[in-house]
């Protein structure tokens, strides 16, 4: 009888440490992502009709974002973190960067290869639910990008120590703003001499940084949006980013005086208002009623 008791002992022992082991172990996930301008997929060197407050006819050269601290949200309400694979292409540490361009016809900035998906694990589970935030964190945001790793690496995504990445870059041309940008230019934060030829750009960023090189601190507006999309299935389920959506409310054909163009974060510039309350960012002291830039399908 002793020995039977010692037995059953272990047995349910084992089976104890056994069950959690194996609920957390690690699954497989991809978050994939769709480029889109309304219903019609993003490509390089298509037009197209209908975008922002003067319903303008625009052609994107550029669509790229960086998104960090991925989280599933489980049928309990529980936020998970998403384990990012280190790929040393597309993601390092927490942060991964989605690319729409492939640079061919105006999109010159940018790179051959194209990324629309985000690889890692989480606990095995069921999960309805996604988020994440549109940006690279205040840790890795002020980095040298001419040695950091991949994809933190591309001087077209960032401006400078001080004012760290471009978190979401997309470059259009319309009929009032054309586009006359050579391959390999990337402007600076705040260039308006270049201003004329660089169409009507849509830089995001963190701005009014801290002095130093790096700063000393996190910039005063870190211009982070945080997403969160309901209902989201890993499985089945496709995060949209929608450029349509984003430009609601924009004039794509003048540019504020004495300001870059478009919108590079800066916090004086009336260019960047509807595209920071698209993106549920506050700005000029009014909060944002909501992100619409991106949604589940």
């Amino acid at each position: 009888m002793t020995q039977f008791r010692t037995w059953l002992g272990s047995l349910l022992l084992a089976g104890c440490l056994a069950g959690p082991a194996l609920a957390a172990d690690p699954q497989p996930v991809t978050i994939r992502f769709a480029g889109m301008v309304g219903d019609q997929p993003f490509a390089c060197g298509q037009s197209y009709a209908g975008l922002g407050a003067r319903a303008s006819r625009a052609t994107p050269s550029d669509f790229r974002f960086y998104v960090s601290g991925l989280e599933l949200i489980d049928t309990a309400g529980r936020a998970v973190p998403v384990t990012l694979a280190q790929d040393g292409v597309w993601q390092h540490a927490d942060v991964a960067l989605l690319d729409f361009e492939n640079r061919s016809g105006p999109c010159l900035t940018g790179t051959v290869e194209t990324n629309d998906s985000i690889r890692g694990t989480v606990p095995a589970g069921s999960y309805r639910g996604l988020r994440f935030t549109l940006g690279v964190p205040a840790a890795l945001n002020h980095a040298d990008a001419t040695v950091a790793a991949s994809p933190l690496n591309l001087g077209s995504l960032f401006w400078s120590w001080q004012g760290g990445y471009k978190f979401l870059r997309i470059d259009l041309a319309s009929a009032g703003r054309p586009q006359t940008v050579r391959a390999g230019e990337s402007p600076r934060f705040g260039d308006m001499a270049g201003s004329h030829r660089l169409g009507f750009a849509v830089h995001i960023g963190s701005t009014m940084c801290a002095p130093g090189t790096p700063p000393s601190g996190d910039c005063r507006n870190p211009n982070r949006a945080a997403v969160e999309l309901a209902g989201f299935d890993p499985a089945r389920d496709v995060v949209v980013a929608d450029m349509r959506a984003l430009l609601e409310g924009v004039n794509l054909e003048v540019n504020q005086p004495n300001t870059p163009a478009g919108c590079m974060s800066s916090p004086n510039d009336g260019d960047c208002d509807p595209l920071m309350q698209n993106l549920g960012l506050a700005f000029g002291g009014r909060a944002s009623s909501g992100q619409r830039f991106f949604r589940a399908r």
